[in-house]
């Protein structure tokens, strides 16, 4: 749900060329089925010329109602198409949940 939320909303305010939104709420210390930790992988020629932190800001700002609420946390890359090619479409694994397998 939050997901797709998610998504939609990044796709109409960017018109992304490569999107990947990845759930990955289960790899930490949260209740079965929760969707609250989320990895954004975004490829956007809008971010020509832009630092990575107003790369961020700019999602946040489209995200900040999810944000506010159910989401928890948001781990964001953000590439421009150049950039994109030069890491070969690989993105840095998310680091482990200190508090994973806590919850049952």
């Amino acid at each position: 749900m939050f997901r797709e939320q998610i998504e939609a909303k990044i796709r109409a305010a960017f018109d992304p060329i490569h999107l990947e939104v990845i759930d990955e709420s289960y790899r930490h210390n949260v209740p079965a089925g929760s969707e609250s930790h989320f990895k954004v992988i975004m490829v956007s020629e809008r971010f020509a010329g832009e630092r990575i932190l107003n790369r961020h800001r700019a999602l946040y700002a489209v995200l900040s109602e999810e944000l506010a609420g159910p989401v928890h946390a948001l781990a964001l890359h953000t590439y421009t198409l150049k950039e994109w090619a030069s890491l070969q479409n690989a993105v840095p694994a998310s680091p482990p949940c200190r508090g994973a397998g806590l919850m049952a």
